[in-house]
């Protein structure tokens, strides 16, 4: 009975970690940047945007698509910049101990 007690104080421990991890991920943001920072997109550590600043010297009506490639990379590059820290964060909070494979953050 003393291991079972001491897995269900790990068990809750963990759990109260895993609760500071998401709540640093929400309040988290990170910018991404395309076309040497002429386009960002903000997300926070949900994924959700938040911001998108784009330079009017971009704004060529004749060349929309541009623009258009210009968002989705500096959407990428701000995804990349959330799963790792999100990645980092995971870590902090379990230690080191991988998650299962398929398993993702945030949940």
């Amino acid at each position: 009975m003393k291991n079972l007690a001491g897995l269900m104080k790990q068990a809750q421990q963990m759990q109260s970690k895993m609760e500071e991890m998401q709540a640093k991920l929400e309040a988290a943001e990170m910018t991404g940047e395309a076309g040497a920072g002429m386009v960002k997109v903000t997300l926070n550590g949900k994924g959700d945007m938040r911001r998108v600043a784009i330079d009017p010297k971009v704004l060529d009506p004749a060349d929309a698509e541009m623009v258009q490639d210009l968002i989705v990379a500096a959407h990428k590059d701000a995804k990349g910049k959330i799963e790792s820290f999100a990645a980092e964060q995971m870590r902090q909070a379990t230690g080191g101990l991988q998650l299962p494979p398929g398993m993702k953050l945030p949940f």
